[in-house]
Parts: C-alpha cells; sequence; structure tokens
C-alpha cells in the first residue's frame, strides 16, 4: 500500500489549509483512515479519523471543530480540512491505513503510513 499525503504549506494563524492523501494498492473502502501530527521533539499525536465507509469520524480534542475529516472511496483519497490554524497546529502530519475499523485513534492500529507533508503556521 502506497499513501501519498500532500498539501501541506506555510500559512498565517487563522488560515486554513486542506490536505490530500492518496492510496493505491489496497482496496481503499476497507481502509480505515488516519490523520497524525509530529512537531519538532514531540511523540507523534493523533489528529482525526475516519471509518471504511466514511459514518464515523473522530478528532483530538484539540482539533475538533476546527479540523474535517472526510474520505473519497471512488477516488482512492482522504481529506482534512483544517481551519482557524494556530501556530501549535505547526508539525508534520502524516496519513495512516487501517485494515481495522475500530480503534482508529490508536497509532498502533495503523498498518500503512505515508510520508509527511509540512504543515507551519506563523504568528
Amino acid at each position: 500500500v502506497q499513501l501519498q499525503a500532500y498539501g501541506g504549506g506555510l500559512v498565517q494563524a487563522g488560515g486554513s489549509l486542506r490536505l490530500s492523501c492518496a492510496a493505491s494498492g489496497y482496496t481503499f473502502s476497507r481502509l480505515g483512515m488516519g490523520w497524525f501530527r509530529q512537531a519538532p521533539g514531540k511523540e507523534r499525536e493523533f489528529v482525526s479519523a475516519i471509518s471504511w465507509g466514511g459514518a464515523s469520524t473522530y478528532y483530538a480534542n484539540s482539533v475538533k471543530g476546527r479540523f474535517f475529516i472526510d474520505r473519497d472511496n471512488a477516488k482512492n483519497m482522504v481529506y482534512l480540512q483544517l481551519n482557524t490554524l494556530k501556530p501549535g497546529d505547526s508539525a508534520v502530519y502524516y496519513c495512516a491505513g487501517s485494515v481495522e475499523n475500530y480503534g482508529l485513534e490508536s497509532p498502533g492500529r495503523y498498518d500503512f503510513w505515508g510520508q509527511g507533508t509540512q504543515v507551519t503556521v506563523s504568528s
């Protein structure tokens, strides 16, 4: 399975970005998908996840109400809309895929990881 994340960049505080992740090599509709992030000197942390069919979504408390995840199974894509960005959101953002459809907040649940895309929020 290959996961390719893109869409990061430099944005001012209060701005928005839309991250995308393209998947190949697996039946995408049977992958739980998640986004994680890692800032320098910090551990990788859960940001958001979405179940196979998109019926269930999950968010870290720190991003709830500001970030929104969705997927397009026909295009093998998952997206993360980042709104009202804060400097504390600066990190490398990773997309990940799980053959499971539960426990998607846990990084240990994931089988496949993409390379990261850098998000930098200036104050």
